[in-house]
Parts: structure tokens; sequence; C-alpha cells
């Protein structure tokens, strides 16, 4: 055994638990109020399980409990795995954040069940546990708490046919309305109906706002349990139709009314159309026109929160390109479905994932199946930006952050007062205008995948496979980080081989959460670690962290966005891991690392830790330096390491084996038949023509070609786009085409009783502008046609005196008359054959 391992060896004896009593709450050699915790005797980390250091209390006090996720609204029932508990209690207590506690109970299988709370954030919620009514809490564990819109639609109660609740009270919308539910996630049998309504109030933007749900009554008392109710709505006392927004909640019938935090069932979010006055029902118009007006004049007072916001992408590719800075709106999504609601015409919208730093407000684009941004300017279907978020900003809680509930009060109920219930939804446009693109920037890509291969953010390509941890990117400014393993490949015969891939990737920006992305062992599937703990994704597929957004596709795609808007992709490409990086342009001049410096300068892209740079035509064995001066440093490092194997290959080694010696490509040979296939396959990809030789597979060079194609294509979409921006149709007039690219046209017409006076049409020009200005529409009648001379055959006669003319124009009249007879004459032919003629079928 090599000296290095000895410490570790003994470390592994020391701390493996064995037999004996159970070490008392609070001492090191237990895991009572010690979770997270490595020091000591035995570990308290999630990184014990695979290096068998655990303390043996470890389930008992670091908690795992299931499920593990809810709504923001609260009411979830979860239950605490591996805690079975025999002992009497005299109370079950869950606290969360230190602040908001629910009981929990012992069911009569001794296992222990809480409560998750009512909430006004999103994000994993730390929550501790007593077992005696609050007096210690030694037991800790992490709840998720998710959007509203996030969590599957057995865990709520259902509104059928939810627009019917909300235009309640307008025209032809009366009689009954029908609530259900999923019985078995309310074992009980009575339940209580309850309505809950949401407001924000105190002056904006000041210490004094704030957001509370408020129990306002109920609708129905001690019924029995039968997952449905159909009632006929009264209108609400006076009192309580100040609430505009709400949602219904299902409890079991032994809570008093109004108890928070108890296990119950939601609906979604809604508006309260149905529970408004008299007034309302009265005439619906008039009130929501003056609701409207009101929500105007007070929109008006507010800060503009539109100058904040960045710019709209300019074509639906970008859109989908740029995932660091957008993501896709659940309402409009095109990959599923594309139900866009509130934006007919649109196939995908895409919301910004960052709010906007002061005033926590978000952007939203809307695109056409042509891939055109649709703007509020030209359509109400048009993308609308939103004073509240409607992710959330954080620290959430308070007014316009509240994830979901914020967007509601400040932006979606005004627009069913502008928009839906009353046609004055110019107000609304006019105050939530579609931004366009014409200071949009797209980000700047980098990849590396394959051997590994490298396409840096100035697009210089390099193959560099050492063996080791190395970082990919450092950039000052934000101390955003990003490392990597690579790890040799095995051959066929179970060998390692002179070459190497990604096997983890790991990324943090600031004082943000940890994030390592990396390849499951022998299962060919990602497995994604937060703060070296392993997540699950079986509930929720994204996530909210501390600086950042984590998104999982399918299991085989990791997004995550930062909050400086740079975004990393994770996937797996063949038997190793394929990395994407997208950088806003603030990030200029600020990174450097193995995928190079961002300057727009690729000649400096080999740049030493000391600041030498390496040319251009470097040799591969001066890039194989290169890359081992950017090897990581364990100070630094974060990767996790929670297997034996790891601590031994690359904890206790150095971060770069200098030992290991890999294949460089001018060593690579190929018998005559794989060149063939190789030329055939690879044509001129150097990166695909490397891996076919490097290890004699064409699935291995076919998957390097695919990814390094999809790096071009996406490099492709994101090429700046040049806008002219929005040109405005003629007074009394119209316009034709809304798009406003580069070489995009637009045509103008006047409406009847006007005539045109200026250009036809406009063209969006490679500096920006536009061709020409738009016209205007005169009073008068429209201009004749600019005259076209007409084919040879078809030419006028030249002009004649006036008895030619006259005889000329009797000849036109009467020859008319002759053709109107000669077409009647057909018609009634025909009317009388198709009479005699079976109908074989119709069409509308």
């Amino acid at each position: 055994m090599k000296l290095s391992l000895l410490p570790w060896a003994l470390l592994l004896l020391v701390t493996a638990p064995g037999p004996g009593p159970r070490p008392a709450a609070g001492a090191q050699g237990s895991c009572s109020h010690r979770c997270g915790v490595q020091d000591g005797p035995c570990s308290c980390h999630p990184t014990c399980f695979g290096l068998a250091s655990c303390c043996s209390d470890i389930r008992d006090f670091c908690l795992e409990i299931l499920p593990y996720s809810g709504s923001i609204m609260g009411g979830k029932d979860f239950v605490v795995q591996h805690l079975n508990w025999s002992n009497s209690t005299d109370g079950v207590i869950c606290s969360f954040k230190e602040s908001i506690q629910t009981r929990g109970f012992v069911d009569s299988s001794g296992r222990v069940h809480c409560v998750s709370p009512l909430l006004y954030e999103t994000g994993r919620i730390p929550f501790t546990l007593s077992m005696d009514n609050g007096r210690s809490f030694p037991r800790s564990g992490t709840w998720l708490a998710v959007h509203p819109s996030k969590v599957s639609e057995s865990e709520k109660s259902q509104l059928v046919n939810e627009t019917r609740w909300q235009y309640y009270g307008t025209a032809s919308t009366q009689g009954n309305l029908t609530l259900t539910w999923n019985t078995l996630a309310l074992p009980t049998n009575s339940i209580t109906i309850e309505l809950w309504g949401y407001k924000e109030t105190g002056k904006p933007y000041s210490q004094e706002w704030t957001a509370a749900w408020s129990y306002l009554y109920s609708l129905a008392t001690n019924i029995t349990n039968s997952g449905s109710f159909t009632f006929t709505p009264k209108p609400a006392p006076q009192n309580y139709q100040r609430w505009k927004v709400g949602a219904l909640r299902i409890v079991n019938s032994k809570h008093h009314a109004g108890e928070k935090d108890v296990h119950a069932l939601w609906s979604n979010e809604h508006a309260l159309a149905w529970h408004l006055g008299d007034d309302f029902r009265a005439d619906p118009l008039a009130w929501a026109r003056a609701q409207c007006l009101a929500w105007e004049e007070l929109e008006d007072q507010l800060p503009n929160f539109l100058e904040e916001l960045p710019d709209c992408p300019c074509t639906l590719a970008q859109a989908q390109a740029d995932s660091g800075r957008f993501q896709a709106d659940y309402g409009c999504d095109i990959e599923h479905g594309s139900v866009c609601t509130y934006h007919p015409g649109a196939v995908h919208c895409v919301r910004s994932v960052q709010a906007s730093p002061l005033y926590g407000s978000g952007q939203q684009c809307c695109y056409t199946a042509a891939g055109t941004q649709l703007l509020t300017a030209d359509s109400t279907s048009g993308s609308t930006p939103d004073r509240g978020h409607d992710w959330g900003a954080p620290p959430y809680r308070v007014p316009p952050r509240v994830p979901g509930l914020s967007h509601w009060i400040y932006d979606v109920i005004s627009f069913y007062y502008c928009c839906l219930w009353a046609p004055e939804c110019s107000r609304y446009m006019q105050r939530r205008p579609s931004s366009d693109c014409r200071s949009y920037q797209p980000p700047r890509l980098a990849s590396t995948f394959g051997d590994p291969h490298f396409v840096t953010f100035d697009g210089t390509n390099f193959t560099f496979n050492g063996r080791g941890e190395y970082v990919l990117l450092e950039a000052s400014g934000t101390d955003l980080r990003v490392q990597a393993r690579a790890q040799t490949r095995m051959t066929p015969e179970g060998s390692q081989d002179r070459g190497t891939g990604l096997t983890a990737v790991a990324v943090q920006e600031g004082n943000s959460d940890v994030v390592e992305v990396r390849l499951r062992d022998g299962a060919g599937a990602l497995q994604v670690l937060l703060n070296q703990e392993v997540l699950s994704f079986k509930e929720q597929r994204w996530m909210d962290l501390k600086g950042m957004f984590l998104s999982v596709a399918a299991g085989d795609r990791v997004s995550v966005m930062l909050s400086s808007g740079a975004g990393l992709e994770v996937s797996v490409q063949g038997l190793f891991l394929s990395v994407v990086v997208l950088l806003p342009n603030k990030f200029l001049t600020h990174t450097r690392g193995l995928l190079g410096t961002l300057n727009d300068n690729p000649s400096d892209d080999f740049t030493l830790r000391s600041g030498q740079v390496l040319p251009p035509s470097a040799s591969s064995r001066e890039l194989f330096q290169f890359g081992a001066d950017w090897a990581v440093e364990n100070t630094s490092s974060l990767l996790t390491y929670d297997s034996k194997f790891l601590v031994e290959n690359f904890l206790l080694r150095p971060k770069h084996d200098p030992n290991f010696l890999p294949l460089f490509p001018e060593e690579t040979t190929s018998s005559p038949s794989q060149a063939s296939e190789a030329a055939k396959l690879c044509g001129d990809n150097n990166f695909c023509n490397f891996d076919v030789a490097a290890t004699g597979s064409l699935t291995v060079g076919n998957a390097t070609r695919l990814v390094h194609r999809q790096h071009l294509l996406r490099a492709q979409s994101l090429q700046p786009v040049v806008s002219c921006g929005w040109l405005a149709p003629p007074s009394n007039g119209h316009k034709e085409g809304m798009r406003y690219l580069v070489g995009s046209t637009v045509h103008f017409h006047c409406d009847s009783g006007y005539s045109l006076a200026g250009a036809e049409a406009s063209t969006c020009q490679a500096d920006g502008t536009w061709s020409r200005p738009t016209p205007t529409c005169q009073p008068g009648e429209a201009a004749p046609p600019t005259y076209r001379p007409l084919p040879p055959a078809l030419s006028l006669p030249p002009a004649a005196s006036p008895g030619r003319s006259y005889a000329v124009l009797l000849g036109v009249i009467f020859g008319g008359l002759a053709v109107v007879a000669l077409v009647a004459l057909v018609y009634v032919l025909l009317r009388r054959r198709k009479s005699n003629t079976a109908v074989w079928g119709s069409r509308p």
C-alpha cells in the first residue's frame, strides 16, 4: 500500500459503523444536531454513505422524507422515512425555517408524519422535527416548495370548466359550478370547503408592502367526502368582495374554520368572478371597465419597471438557444402542444429566467410558427412583460416577488378587467407593451464533448485528453467557476486505453449552491448532486436553488441557469458527457480556462495561468501542457469525492495525472478500410475522424460528429440579427407584415375614403433603419393605380376622337350586357343538371 493511502485506510477503519449501543443525542458519535457535519469520529455528511463513514444513527436524525415536494400553498402530508416511532410522544412538531411550526402525528404503524405550511416562497426549505412537543429539535431535513403550477393535478381540487368559474356573472354565464377532487388524497369521511383570498397591501415598493392569504368563508361544512361538490354561487357579503383573486381549500371537518397549516387540497388560484357582488352581476362590463381604469391610474403612479427588463430574442431559434436567460413559459410551450390560451397565434413563449434586480419583474417573449416575434403593438396575442415575475424573485415572501401570486395581482387580474371582461384591452397593452429585439445581444457559446474536444467562446477548436480534474471556466466579476473530471476510456476487452472523456462537471457562482452533474456508474445516465448530496427528480424536474435554477429533461440533459444569466447544459454523449456553456456579453474579457478567453480574439485562447499565451499553431503536445496547467487545485475543488475510488484516484493524487500519456492526433493510424469508412461518415470533421482512429469505433465517431453538428447549428441560431424595430401603420389605414428583421418588407394600405401619400412599402435595411417612413392616409378617394404597360396582345387602342370614343363606350356597355346574359343562361342549365345528379357528400 502506498504511504499516501494509509491515512485514508485508517479513516475507513475508524469511522465504519459497527454494533453497539446508540450514541446519546448530541454526542460526537451521533448525528443529533449534526446533520451535514463531517468532523468527529463519524460523519453526518451526505458523502458518508459511499465512504462507509456514517454515524450509526444518521437516518434517525438526518431525515429523508416522501413525498419531498409540494405546492407553496401548503397542506401536504409527508412521511419521515427510516424513523419508526414506537415510544409514546406528547406532541410531534415540525418547524420550517425556524419560524413556522405545523403539528405532525405518529400513525398506527409508528410512521412519523408532518404537514407542509403555507409559504410565500419556492425552493428548498429546511425543517427540524421535535418528538417532545417542541422542547428539542434534534432532527432535520429539507422540504421542496414549488410553484403551484408545478404540482400534479392529482394533488389539487379541480374547478370543472375553469373558464366558467372565472367568467361567472358575465353575459350568458350563470347556473351551477362544480368542484372535484381525489378522495384518496384526503382520507376522511367528512370535509369542509373554504374560500381563501389573496391580497398585497401597503405602499408599493416599501417595507410596509405585505402579502397575505386570508380565510374568507366556507362554501360547505361537514359534507361527505364524495369527490364532487356542486353549488349555485351567491354574491359574497360586501366586506369579502375586496378579494378578487383566491383559491378553494378542502380540509377535514374536524378542523375549525380557517385553521392554518393542516392537511388540505387546494384548487388553482383564479379570478373570483363567481363570488363578486350584485353590482358586478348587474353590469359586469361597466364594473370591469371601472376596475380597469382604477388599475390604469395606479399603474401610472408606480415606477417604470420596463426599463430594466432584457430585450427579447429576435427569433424563436434564438429564444430556444439562449437557455441560460430564457426558458419555456409553461402556458405556451411548443414541446407540450403549444396550448397558448392567452396568446392565440403563438406556438411558443419564453420567460426571462431571472427577475429584474430592482423591481422583481419579468420579461415574456412569444413567437409564431414562422419564428416571428409577436408584439402587442400589432396584436393582443403579443407577449406582455410582467410587473411581478410569474416565477417570483429572491428573497420572495414580499410583493411583488411572491411566486405566481404577485403576478396574478399586478398582471393577470388586470388582464381580466381590461381584456376579458371589458373591451379596454388597448389600455392594458399600452402599459404592458412587448419588447422588440433591437438591443438584444445573443450569448456566447462554448462546448466540450467526445475525446474530449473543445470549441472555445471565440471559436478555436482543439483536443485535450488529459486524465484528472480541470478548470473549464473561471470568470471574474461574478466568480463563476466550472470544473470537470476526465477519466480514461475502457476498451471492449476491459482495459483502459489512451483516450479520456468527461465524467463529472461542477458549477458555482459566487456564494451560490454547488451543482455537480456526473455519469452514474455503469448506467449511462446522469446523476445530479446539490452541495454533494444526490438529488431525486422523481417528483420535480425544476428546482429553485440558491443563486440558480436547475432543470432536468428526460434524465439525459441537465440545465443550470445562473443569476448572472450564464447557462450550463450537460448531457450524455456516448460514454461521456457533453457540456455547453452560454455567457452573456458582460463576461467579455473576464474569462479564462480551457474554454478560452472571451474577447473575440481566437489568438489568445491558449492562455496559461501565468498569463503566457501559446500561439494558435501550438502542437498537440504543447496543447496537452496547456490543459495540464489548468488542473484544479484541491483547495478550490467543487467536485465530490464520495467513494473509495474517487478519493484514491482524484482526491489523494495530483489533479492532473503526470503519468498518463494520451494518444495524440499525429499518432493515430487507421487501416485502409477503416479510413474509407471514416471518410464517408466524417467528411472533413476532424473531431469525428480523430475519434474513429483513436477508438476504432464508427459509433463513437458518429456520436462526436452529431454533437459537433448540434454545436454549429446552435451557434448559427445565436448569430446576431438586425432589427429595425416596430413600424407603425398609417392613421386611417393598415399594414401587411409583422416581421421587422433585416430584409423584411412591410406594405401599407389606406381605409376606404383615404388615399396613400408616400411609399407603398418599406424594407428593413442592414443598418437597422427602414428604407421608407410610414406614409400618411389623406382624406379623398384613393389615387388611381400606377400605370403599367400591358403586354402587346392586351394593349388598349390609342386615343380617338370624341365620336369614336362614344361608339367605343356603347360597344363596351352592350358587350357587357351580352356577357351577363350568357352567364345567366349557363347558370340555369347547370342548375337543371345538378337537380338530376346524386349528392355524394358535403364538407363545411
